[in-house]
């Protein structure tokens, strides 16, 4: 199965989720693109998966699940809004 994303790393701090995808780092603060994410404990949080075929991440205990190329596209556009 081709792979989509490489998603080397998935941290959290701050009310932010940290992800290195590709080889490229991006930061979100997690009530703009979750509030599942926003409200959850840390433990829940942690609790993740990468699917197969690195499209995307699911949150098992919280139900919820993330598009790498949505999170990518929505801070890609949003960088040229700002510049």
């Amino acid at each position: 199965m081709k792979k989509h994303h490489k998603i080397q790393k998935i941290t959290f701090a701050e009310g932010c989720m940290l992800l290195k995808v590709d080889g490229r780092e991006y930061k979100f603060l997690l009530a703009s693109i979750s509030e599942r994410l926003a409200g959850a404990s840390s433990v829940k949080r942690e609790k993740y998966e990468i699917t197969p075929s690195g499209y995307g991440i699911h949150w098992p205990l919280l139900d919820e699940d993330l598009s790498i190329d949505g999170l990518i596209n929505a801070k890609h556009r949003q960088a040229r809004k700002s510049g």
